[in-house]
């Protein structure tokens, strides 16, 4: 190794000029093979004793793996970056995993515990990759980088535009407690960290080319005490500002959509829920937009007792034009309605639009848009930021709506200004995907609208509030009445949102 403290790497490093070279270019690679070098002999001198430390503190390994798990989905292809002694793949199941760390005495040890993942000995900082991965997985280790912007500027090769990358990383105020733990050999020694903050490892990706999407708080108590780690890690770490306490912090982040040109058309089918709304689907066949390269309209009839399917029917008669398709709904409640018509749509892209029309049809192409644009992955309307039209919704339902939106936002760790707007968008391989998670909530979606939030939440899809403007009904009666139940209902939804996210 060559510099002055290549006798001893894990000497103090500065960029004092040396008779290697005249200071410069040349001088800096020399500084940053200098402390490359020093990381790489501190991983390798406790490689032997890694195993061990994992069980030593499994409890805290434990609620690593819990956060890790809540985040990436088993089944995924993951690159590992820094993969230690093989855990953090073992721990998400992928179907293909490739764990890369930079000392080969770690690899080694990963290879031999988990035979059925592939692990190479590289540098992760200067990344060259010929297969793309869905999940890309650094946790604990982008503290260490010498370049972190570097380093994921070099992940773009690796990632699709679907590609999430996942950095689990110590929260800075942390620092002094971790270098004490060091001292008292309560922790393994690590090389010297960055100790990045929220805002600067955001900055980092942005300028990198990726896009925030998420944000996770976890661990307040990192060892096992009874009853006080429960309360303190469940408990107190989720409560707003001293939740900034916590010692895991977790960022996930998408490669940025790309410059501004014309998007490639997709088809889209728009899911109309509807129970006795007869006098709705003539304007809505006449005012719902063709988009794309196609546009499927499909009622969902939840057993209408008001000639409804008759009506969608005549349409269909007399719009020969339009590709407009009837679907029996089970008669259960909304939620199961719109499930029904998500399963028959054949689009690219699907749209609810609420069969009352409060919401007008023609700010559909707006979804459209947000999502061929990649300006967001999920797209929720928000009928709470225009002005509403008179009687288009009770003073109460606004600020109970207000109230649970709150709520929701710091559960999920997202802006959510409005969680029951009906006309939501997203993409339908999405949904697919959404669709698996169904009953694991434990709390069952009287509307669909939390589903479709909670689903979005846990594959980190990227989330964006469309305000639209809502209208007051103009034919039928209000189906969501009896408010008192209605909260109680939602209640159960935030806590169950508490009990899965966080």
């Amino acid at each position: 190794m060559p510099g002055k403290n290549a006798s001893n790497p894990e000497r103090a490093l500065s960029l004092e000029p040396s008779a290697a070279g005249p200071a410069g270019t040349g001088h800096f690679v020399e500084y940053a093979e200098q402390v490359t070098g020093a990381h790489r002999a501190i991983l390798a001198r406790g490689a032997a004793g890694r195993e061990a430390s994992l069980e030593r503190h499994r409890y805290y390994y434990d609620q690593l793996r819990d956060l890790i798990r809540s985040i990436v989905a088993e089944g995924e292809r993951v690159l590992c970056l820094r993969s230690d002694v093989g855990q953090y793949l073992d721990w998400v199941q992928p179907a293909r995993g490739l764990g890369i760390e930079v000392v080969p005495e770690l690899t080694e040890i990963a290879r031999a515990r988990h035979p059925q993942y592939q692990f190479r000995t590289g540098d992760v900082e200067s990344l060259a990759l010929d297969e793309t991965f869905d999940t890309i997985l650094i946790v604990n280790a982008v503290n260490e980088l010498f370049d972190v912007q570097a380093t994921l500027e070099n992940l773009h090769s690796a990632c699709t535009p679907r590609t999430r990358i996942v950095i689990v990383f110590y929260n800075f105020l942390w620092q002094p407690a971790a270098r004490l733990a060091e001292r008292l050999g309560i922790k393994r020694s690590q090389p010297e960290q960055s100790w990045l903050s929220f805002s600067h490892l955001t900055q980092l990706l942005t300028l990198a080319g990726f896009e925030s999407v998420r944000r996770y708080k976890t661990v307040l108590l990192p060892f096992y005490v009874p009853g006080l780690s429960w309360l303190a890690n469940r408990v107190v770490a989720n409560l707003p500002v001293l939740e900034r306490l916590c010692m895991v912090q977790a960022v996930v982040a998408r490669p940025a959509p790309a410059a501004e040109r014309e998007p490639e058309a997709a088809s889209v089918s728009v899911i109309v829920p509807c129970k006795d709304e007869a006098g709705n689907v003539e304007a809505c066949v006449l005012r719902t937009p063709e988009m794309g390269s196609g546009t499927e309209l499909i009622f969902c009839d939840d057993r209408s007792t008001d000639g409804t399917a008759d009506e969608v029917r005549r349409m269909q008669r007399e719009h020969p034009e339009r590709n407009i398709r009837l679907v029996d709904g089970p008669g259960i409640s909304k939620a199961e309605n719109v499930w029904t018509g998500f399963a028959a749509a054949q689009g690219d892209i699907v749209m609810i639009l609420d069969g009352d029309l409060a919401v007008p049809p023609e700010e559909l192409p707006k979804f459209y848009d947000a999502l061929v644009r990649r300006r967001g992955e999920f797209v929720n309307g928000s009928r709470m930021v225009y002005p509403m039209r008179e009687d288009a919704m009770r003073m109460a339902n606004i600020f109970g709506n207000k109230l649970f939106s709150l709520l929701f936002s710091h559960i999920l760790r997202e802006e959510i200004s409005d969680t029951l707007c009906g006309t939501k968008a997203l993409w339908r391989a999405d949904c697919v995907r959404i669709r698996a998670l169904r009953g694991s909530w434990g709390v069952r979606d009287r509307w669909g609208d939390y589903e479709l939030i909670f689903g979005a939440a846990r594959l980190n899809l990227k989330h964006v509030d469309l305000p639209v403007h809502y209208m007051e009904r103009t034919y039928g009666e209000l189906k969501m009445t009896g408010r008192l139940r209605n909260a109680l209902v939602m209640l159960r939804m935030c806590f169950a949102a508490f009990l899965t996210h966080r």
